[in-house]
């Protein structure tokens, strides 16, 4: 059975930082390609960023240059470093796993004024 376990959420400044983590359990990361996802409240689930098979990132416009996703192997967890963060990044965060279509639980991230 396939589990994402996400941590990292949680409550900041504006400005300032968070990492999540997004651990695989039954499968491996690199097999598959990696997104993390956020849905603020009373919006649509939107991608956030992304990682291919062989490493390539994508991110959305309004966290370029802020955001950075990256993973590692050895531990089976993807993570999304946010750095500046705005109030309009306060969301829900969610992992998903391209191959399968999993999705963690979700980590709530609260950034204030």
């Amino acid at each position: 059975q396939v589990q994402l376990v996400e941590s990292g959420g949680g409550l900041v400044q504006a400005g300032g930082s968070l990492r999540l983590s997004c651990t695989a359990i039954g499968t491996t990361v690199s097999f598959t390609a990696t997104g993390w996802y956020r849905q603020a409240s009373g919006k649509q689930r939107e991608l956030v960023a992304s990682i291919s098979i062989n490493g390539v990132t994508n991110y959305a416009e309004p966290v370029k240059g802020r955001f950075t996703i990256s993973r590692d192997i050895a531990k089976n967890t993807v993570y999304l470093q946010m750095n500046s963060l705005k109030p309009e990044d306060t969301a829900v965060y969610y992992c998903n796993l391209r191959r399968g279509d999993y999705w963690g639980k979700g980590t709530l991230v609260t950034v204030s004024s």
